[in-house]
């Protein structure tokens, strides 16, 4: 008897837990939060600028080794769907320019940069666990996003909701 109490208990509690968290961050098809996003080189991103084009933000740690086991086919995806359209936006998250400076001389990256310090977008997102993949369809709103890595697939999968499909697709 005392455990179909607990049980009583702690159905609702986790219900309410997980509707919490449904709630935090923005939601599939809702018009992405306004931002402005300015690049280690310098370009600046806002809402107005990316009309038009699907944007993949990707939040990212130099300390996370998922986030460094899925750079190379993060940026052959930005690289090989630019011309669909694409930007890719890496986001680092919560470190200085000194230390992101220091891992991209080892570990090169082939995409927009941009610091934490030069955005809004990890406060809106909630980037606390990485990576964090967000697309932005052509009409400014979130076509999806995916917290954590899972691989190359998924992402294409996760592009491919804001209507940009991989070469490997179109054939299909």
């Amino acid at each position: 008897m005392a455990a179909s109490t607990s049980l009583r208990a702690t159905i609702p509690c986790v219900l309410i837990l997980a509707s919490l968290c449904a709630l935090a961050a923005p939601k599939d098809k809702e018009p992405a939060p306004r931002f402005n996003a300015t690049t280690t080189t310098g370009e600046k991103f806002n809402n107005e600028a990316i009309k038009g084009k699907v944007v993949l933000l990707e939040f990212w740690t130099t300390w996370c080794g998922f986030c460094a086991d899925e750079a190379a086919f993060v940026d052959n995806i930005g690289h090989e769907l630019a011309g669909k359209g694409l930007i890719l936006l890496a986001i680092d998250v919560g470190e200085s320019k000194k230390i992101v400076k220091k891992y991209l001389e080892q570990h090169p990256r082939n995409c927009k940069i941009v610091m934490m310090e030069d955005t809004n977008l990890a406060a809106m997102y909630q980037a606390n666990v990485y990576p964090i993949y967000v697309v932005i369809d052509r009409d400014g709103n979130i076509a999806g996003t995916q917290r954590g890595a899972a691989g190359e697939e998924a992402l294409r999968s996760l592009i491919a909701r804001a209507g940009i499909e991989s070469a490997d697709d179109d054939v299909n």
